[in-house]
């Protein structure tokens, strides 16, 4: 079958993620200014740390999201098949990549029933770009989105800096906030808000959950550069300026994270954007995450096999156990309060 317009674009998406990294700039997610204090007594057993979560009342082995990814219909198939066996294995939660192109087009990208066929106990999130809300069918497009998935929430992206700098990008937002509004009184399933790399900001979260929202991922800067992407794909020297001036705009994840949490303490945060390792993730949920993501850090692996993906967060996991038994954290709770070195972000 031939690629669509909108296939092709998330083909070229794929090939430059997976490109060596010096390829993209990428900001400082802000890890680096985090620090644990040692325990050297912990007084546990390492293999009896809980590290269990929870996700929409579904209960998890980790705090452990696979964030939205996508591609070219027939690697996106085999990606999302690789991801969905693996999180059911791991029992942690996905998110899938946006369903614009499966739902528009006849190349389904694997986003179908069939991932909950492979994936029926664990959180399964449908997603969406904010811009297709304005869209005549907006509304019905995210019931498709979440029925064609029986997915138990629904992402709506926003990632406006990327279609600003896209020369086939959606560049007219308004009315974006009442349509997400709208979606949250009208759908089943919770909405979830996430940005792609440029982070969320305690006042736009402010109206996001004044709107519905349910949850937020901040996925902020510090993990891919959609704009430096775009500026890999840009035909023109213009286009290619344009975008990579904003290479590195964004807040850093850690900041975003810190200040989300502290504006808004009782709202559920997802925290995505430049999550390397499980040291990264447990700094996250220190700094106030429940759940975090990783995407770009997996997509390697989801391109070759399950297994690979299943070595991959293996590894992320046992990262994680072992922060938690060098500070002394039994269990996750334990961890949100685990001591803190001197550290410029400066959590309480």
């Amino acid at each position: 079958m031939k690629k669509s317009f909108l296939s092709q674009r998330k083909d070229d998406h794929l090939d430059i993620v997976l490109a060596p990294a010096e390829a993209l700039q990428r900001q400082d997610p802000g890890w680096s200014q985090i620090r644990f204090e040692h325990c050297a007594l912990p007084e546990l057993a390492l293999e009896q740390i809980d590290l269990s979560a929870s996700l929409l009342g579904i209960g998890l082995r980790a705090p452990l999201l696979i964030s939205s990814m996508t591609g070219g219909a027939e690697r996106a198939s085999r990606i999302n098949h690789h991801l969905a066996e693996a999180a059911q294995a791991l029992s942690i939660a996905m998110g899938v990549g946006s369903q614009r192109v499966s739902l528009r087009t006849g190349n389904d990208q694997g986003l179908t029933g069939e991932l909950r066929r492979l994936a029926p106990d664990i959180p399964l999130l449908a997603n969406l770009g904010a811009a297709q809300l304005r869209e005549a069918d907006g509304l019905d497009l995210a019931r498709r989105a979440v029925d064609s998935l029986q997915a138990n929430a629904l992402i709506i992206h926003l990632n406006p800096l990327q279609e600003a700098v896209q020369p086939e990008g959606d560049r007219d937002w308004r009315g974006v906030l009442e349509r997400i509004a709208a979606l949250c009184a009208a759908l089943p399933v919770p909405v979830i808000i996430k940005e792609v790399g440029a982070g969320i900001s305690p006042t736009v979260a402010r109206r996001l959950v004044e709107a519905g929202v349910r949850m937020i991922d901040v996925a902020g800067a510090g993990g891919t550069s959609w704009a430096a992407v775009e500026a890999q794909r840009a035909r023109s020297d213009v286009d290619h300026k344009v975008a990579m001036a904003f290479a590195d705009w964004g807040i850093p994840t850690a900041q975003c994270l810190l200040a989300l949490r502290r504006a808004l303490p009782n709202l559920p945060l997802i925290a995505s954007g430049g999550i390397a390792d499980g040291i990264d993730a447990a700094k996250a949920i220190r700094l106030g995450a429940d759940l975090v993501g990783q995407a770009a850090g997996v997509l390697q692996a989801a391109t070759e096999s399950t297994e690979a993906v299943l070595e991959h967060f293996e590894i992320v996991l046992r990262q994680l156990r072992i922060v938690c038994f060098c500070t002394g954290s039994r269990n996750l709770a334990e961890l949100r309060r685990a001591r803190l070195l001197g550290n410029r972000l400066d959590p309480a």
